[in-house]
């Protein structure tokens, strides 16, 4: 069902690999819960994470995924790396293969540069995040959360709100759930809506209430200040009156309708606060458990990939 070698993006899977990984993730879930959370896929492979931005959550998700599967985990501290010192990347691709890693988790500013590894590397290579291009785990664990809480991944309206233009997540998201027959909304200003993106068979609008009528999922995305190169928004102030979600634009979705955030939220940006902790619709500290899970069954699911082929 599964025949990878690596996890670049959410494009190249087709609906029972994208079934497949979150099949995997349930059990690792039921794992990660019991009383013994680690197991030994792994054992005896070596994984090294590169990001060359930060993060907290997926670094970490990551870390914790490798270790629970028992793998060595090795951290590369890529601020005072080689390439800060003007090494290309290609150079720092093959400084790794004498390394001898299994997995290589790697994180970039760059659209394509986790592309451009996978090409020059003799193991398996999992994308973090890449520029403006895709967050593959990202939208599969949001995937794996929609599932449990709806009881499916198929034929639900979802609204996804926010900077949709410098989102990588939403990029993701948009090509599973349409790969998985959902209606998608992109709810947003205009001026942060990529171009030509209905070509994606998404809805677009700027009215909330219009984009979030009878939703059963509500993703809310960040305002991504650090790739924003002018005045995308007047202010954060009158972006929340307008887009920041509350209990009154939530209540055109319907009555259980569950809430999403990739994280990290700005509270009083994209959200009001006491939305983003009500337990009964927030399911954002339940992507967090999912991302361990979701990152374990991808990593597993590709070195039994590899294994196979040989």
């Amino acid at each position: 069902m599964f025949q990878q070698q690596h996890l670049l993006g959410i494009a190249p899977l087709n609906p029972a690999e994208i079934t497949a990984i979150l099949d995997r993730a349930e059990q690792f879930v039921d794992q990660s819960r019991s009383g013994s959370k680690h197991s030994e896929q792994l054992t005896g492979l070596t994984q090294i994470n590169m990001f060359f931005e930060n993060s907290t959550r997926t670094q970490a998700s990551f870390e914790i995924a490798g270790k629970r599967l028992g793998a060595d985990v090795m951290n590369m501290a890529m601020q005072a790396s080689s390439i800060k010192k003007g090494e290309t990347l290609i150079d720092t691709a093959l400084t790794l293969n004498a390394m001898h890693p299994d997995l290589l988790v790697v994180r970039h500013p760059n659209s394509g540069a986790v592309n451009l590894l996978s090409q020059k590397v003799n193991c398996a290579v999992l994308n973090a995040g890449d520029g403006r291009h895709e967050h593959p785990t990202q939208a599969l664990l949001d995937a794996l959360t929609i599932r449990r809480r709806k009881g499916r991944l198929r034929r639900l309206t979802i609204a996804i709100c926010g900077d949709i233009a410098h989102s990588r997540v939403a990029r993701s998201n948009i090509i599973l759930l349409g790969k998985m027959e959902n209606r998608v909304r992109l709810v947003g200003p205009r001026t942060l809506m990529p171009p030509g993106i209905e070509k994606f068979g998404v809805e677009v609008t700027d009215d909330m209430a219009a984009g979030l009528a009878d939703a059963d999922v509500v993703m809310m995305l960040r305002l991504q200040r650090e790739r924003m190169d002018g005045g995308f928004i007047p202010s954060e102030r009158e972006y929340f009156h307008r887009f920041g979600l509350n209990a009154e634009k939530l209540g055109h979705a319907k009555p259980d309708a569950i809430v999403m955030h990739p994280g990290p939220m700005n509270r009083g940006v994209e959200i009001d606060g006491e939305i983003a902790d009500d337990i009964n619709r927030s399911v954002i500290q339940e992507q967090v458990e999912m991302g361990v899970a979701v990152r374990m069954a991808a990593m597993d699911l590709l070195v039994e990939a590899r294994r196979n082929a040989m």
